[in-house]
């Protein structure tokens, strides 16, 4: 097993179970503290602003209660044609989502905000491109009533059974999850949070 070391303390600011899985594959120790920020508070003139930004008050909020630790704030969302698909709160905006999303090219977009102890601040947006299949109803029907889209951008999970939807994707697989590792760990690496 690859290892990296590090003196430092990683707080992961997410209730994700999926980011918390990917952000374990580093090895070093964590702890997961998660912000109650109000993300409707974040004003939209972008997608990739509003999820930087998203990301950022999530950190900042997990910060004030861990003032020494490493912070690492994440916010995923799901775009289509410019307009921003967020987590469906109703069965029939599941469907929306997924109907408009069938046959058709969207973009996943993860933003990353690392706060350091130091006061410094590092962020980056990963984007992957997701090509969907043309989704019949009854499969999508079929998911929807699986419960599964309700905690998602976007409305499904490449990693449950949204992935029968999926056609082809251009990027990275584990930002379209929640977390763009890779990147994550060469921001790390660069500013010496995470040795080898």
């Amino acid at each position: 097993m690859m290892q990296f070391l590090t003196i430092e303390s990683f707080v992961l600011a997410s209730a994700s179970p999926r980011r918390k899985e990917l952000f374990g594959n580093l090895h070093v120790p964590f702890q997961v503290v998660t912000s109650d920020v109000d993300e409707t508070t974040v004003t939209v003139t972008s997608p990739a602003q509003y999820v930087r930004d998203v990301a950022l008050l999530k950190a900042q909020d997990v910060k004030r209660r861990c003032p020494e630790a490493v912070v690492i704030g994440a916010d995923t969302v799901v775009v289509y044609e410019d307009k921003l698909l967020h987590k469906p709160k109703t069965k029939q905006q599941a469907i929306q989502h997924l109907q408009m999303l069938s046959n058709d090219t969207h973009t996943v977009m993860t933003a990353v905000a690392i706060l350091m102890p130091n006061g410094e601040i590092d962020t980056f947006t990963e984007q992957t491109k997701v090509i969907f299949k043309n989704i019949s109803q009854a499969l999508l029907e079929a998911y929807v009533d699986s419960g599964d889209p309700f905690d998602k951008a976007g409305g499904y999970g490449i990693q449950t059974e949204g992935v029968f939807f999926v056609e082809r994707i251009e990027g990275d697989y584990n930002n379209v999850v929640g977390l763009p590792l890779a990147t994550l760990a060469e921001r790390l690496l660069s500013h010496k949070l995470i040795t080898i």
